[in-house]
């Protein structure tokens, strides 16, 4: 799982010139919590995952990755319409993106709106 978000995510990385071989896997160990992830399977393979945190405020919706030869399929945003149907939701989901990612737009599609920006990151609500 740390590989595959070091894969999805050096582009944009590398872009913000924030890319550390190390630093990017690391970060993922560090928050990781096997409770809250769900992996993502397609045609028998594990090809993504994707964790839903809850807070006392919020759901955040972290580590949603897709493999890269599964990006562009539709996977991404059956997933994340899937979370979005879900009843049990009755707080905002937030995450967060890399500026410049096209990854926002999926969000954006979904009904996310932005809640705040760095230099580094943006951070996304719903409504709910």
């Amino acid at each position: 799982m740390a590989e595959l978000r070091a894969e999805v995510m050096r582009a944009d990385l590398e872009r913000l010139g924030r890319y550390d071989a190390i630093r990017v896997r690391q970060r993922f160990l560090d928050a990781f919590l096997p409770e809250y992830t769900q992996v993502i399977v397609a045609n028998g393979q594990d090809i993504g995952l994707v964790a839903l945190r809850p807070e006392a405020d919020a759901v955040w919706l972290e580590h949603f990755y897709i493999a890269p030869d599964y990006q562009g399929l539709g996977i991404g945003r059956e997933v994340l319409a899937r979370i979005m149907q879900e009843e049990h939701f009755t707080k905002p989901l937030r995450l967060n993106v890399l500026q410049g990612s096209p990854a926002r737009r999926l969000y954006e599609r979904h009904g996310f709106t932005l809640d705040h920006e760095d230099s580094v990151d943006v951070y996304l609500v719903t409504a709910r």
